[in-house]
């Protein structure tokens, strides 16, 4: 059974690292793993997935999907579906959380959330990616623009009546960057196909 001393000094390193820990990064960090399985047993810490543990004393996660893929999957960025829903420009709800990998990354080997990947190649990956603070956690999402490129890019295996509906609300929500819009659209290689979108809703 791990000291009270063991699991005071664990907790400490949880906080300063906001409350969430990967088991390797814990190990890393000089919890011992009797430690941190005692403190899981003891209801200390909480699984966010497998391999993921979070402080259960924190106040609850308004995205604890997000943030669970955002520290296993590290390579990846959120995109589609799941960067829609988050800068609340789309009705649907993801079933997965999607996630935008480069080329050649392998397959995200994760049950819960379940994941949804897409390979995405050179600037096409790397372009339009900014940092959001999610639930205290700092997490790669491509940027509203950059999103709706991507919607259009992928509109037949995900919907183009989710690319246009996203498209519409960013116009009502959101302050609109054309430019923007079309910068990436011209990297994904679809501004033909949005360029008449645009000019009929904006």
């Amino acid at each position: 059974m791990a000291s009270e001393d063991k699991i005071n000094e664990a907790r400490k390193i949880f906080l300063d690292n906001g409350g969430v820990l990967r088991t390797r990064d814990a190990i890393g960090e000089g919890i011992h793993p009797r430690t941190l399985y005692a403190m899981r047993d003891a209801g200390i810490v909480e699984t966010m997935s497998r391999g993921l543990y979070r402080l259960s004393n924190l106040p609850p996660l308004g995205n604890p999907d997000i943030v669970a893929v955002a520290l296993k999957v590290t390579k990846g960025v959120i995109c589609l579906i799941s960067a829609l829903a988050y800068y609340e420009i789309t009705t649907q709800i993801p079933h997965y959380i999607y996630v935008a990998l480069p080329r050649g990354a392998e397959q995200p080997r994760m049950i819960n959330p379940p994941v949804r990947p897409y390979w995405f190649s050179g600037r096409s990956f790397s372009e339009g990616i900014t940092k959001e603070e999610i639930d205290g956690i700092p997490v790669r999402i491509y940027s509203p623009e950059k999103t709706l490129a991507d919607c259009f890019k992928y509109r037949n295996k995900i919907g183009l009546e989710v690319a246009l509906e996203a498209l519409d609300l960013y116009r009502r929500e959101k302050i609109v960057k054309v430019d923007e819009i079309l910068r990436f659209a011209r990297i994904n290689r679809v501004e033909n196909v949005m360029r008449p979108y645009l000019e009929a809703i904006l």
